[in-house]
């Protein structure tokens, strides 16, 4: 018999405890071992009942969920998923806590709370089993390249980057983009989150980067030095203008589950770019990328995947290698670096992990 995943949810709000007590217990595999109104009463249960999960309000008495999470994550890693409003302060600081380790969010709706969440039901239960299966990991420094590092050559003015991820995602992102220098080749960025997520999430890695970041506008040219970030609700295309690469945004149906979706991103740059395109697949739950990387490679793109040690959630990258898409894994730190090699010497044998 598989051991059912221990929940204890933590908020200050006695009809969200009871709705998602009563959510998560409706699934055989979950088991709410206890609710707290606050993080002392919360740090007291979590000794006592060691948790798998743990859920956690933002905004609550006695201490902030941004203060409790930050003590977790240094004394006591373990998977928590977020509870935040949906509201663009509620998105700045929900993305403030998947920096700091939170494994994921639930959006709490800013009305009709009651019909909001139940409606959510489903996504809950999946991203509290899927925190259940994430490697939790203290956040740590990023080394930045040199002020002087600038890619010294290119093979070709064509190259354009795309990266894909999912769960664990902000901070894997994070990670990677940090490291490039200023004259990077163009990046396309499909991360799974809402449009409020992805508005916050383009603002502070603009001012943490020394490229330059920003959400996609449709028809915007894709430039060296820029990052472009799906945003919710759209999907993220590459697409062509004369001479010029563009953001192209849609909003068709979702793929593989999702809008934006990765697969999207990396078809469309299979097709207008091909073996000019560098493809990365980052962390994250279920296969979305998979096929998308597939096309990419079979196109003569070089790809990338992050290794299931550094990933939060090995799902995403472990399919996209079985299924023949990822030329080459990598831990999550060595990933630029590698881009960088390819880049320079667009000879995968040359790369050096």
């Amino acid at each position: 018999m598989t051991k059912r995943i221990t929940v204890l949810i933590v908020d200050d709000s006695a009809l969200i405890r009871q709705m998602l007590t009563s959510m998560l217990s409706a699934d055989p595999n979950i088991e709410v071992v206890g609710t707290a109104p606050d993080p002392l009463t919360a740090r007291t249960m979590i000794k006592q009942l060691n948790p798998d999960v743990l859920t956690l309000d933002i905004e609550m008495p006695r201490m902030d969920g941004i203060a409790f999470l930050e003590k977790i994550i240094t004394l006591r890693p373990m998977p928590v998923v977020m509870i935040s409003s949906l509201t663009q302060e509620g998105a700045d600081i929900a993305l403030q806590a998947l920096e700091m380790g939170a494994v994921d969010y639930i959006a709490k709706p800013t009305s009709d709370l009651r019909v909001g969440l139940e409606a959510k039901g489903a996504e809950i239960i999946a991203k509290v089993k899927n925190a259940a299966n994430a490697r939790v990991m203290a956040r740590k420094p990023i080394p930045k390249p040199a002020e002087s590092s600038l890619l010294q050559r290119f093979k070709t003015t064509e190259q354009v980057v795309c990266i894909g991820a999912s769960t664990g995602g902000v901070e894997a992102i994070r990670e990677v983009i940090c490291q490039l220098p200023p004259n990077f080749p163009g990046v396309l960025i499909t991360q799974h989150m809402p449009g409020k997520f992805t508005t916050s999430f383009a603002n502070r890695m603009d001012t943490i980067t020394r490229v330059t970041v920003c959400e996609a506008e449709h028809g915007q040219r894709v430039l060296p030095g820029h990052v472009y970030i799906a945003p919710g609700e759209n999907h993220l295309e590459l697409g062509r203008s004369g001479a010029n690469y563009i953001c192209r945004l849609t909003d068709e149906a979702p793929v593989s589950g999702h809008r934006p979706s990765v697969d999207v991103l990396f078809g469309s740059a299979a097709k207008v770019a091909s073996a000019n395109a560098i493809g990365v697949i980052l962390t994250g739950m279920g296969r979305d990328g998979a096929e998308g990387m597939l096309k990419l490679r079979q196109a003569g793109a070089m790809t990338f995947g992050q290794d299931e040690a550094s990933s939060v959630v090995y799902g995403m990258p472990r399919v996209a290698f079985e299924t023949g898409g990822v030329q080459q894994q990598a831990p999550l730190s060595k990933i630029a670096g590698l881009m960088m090699q390819y880049l320079e010497t667009k000879d995968m044998k040359a790369i050096r992990i």
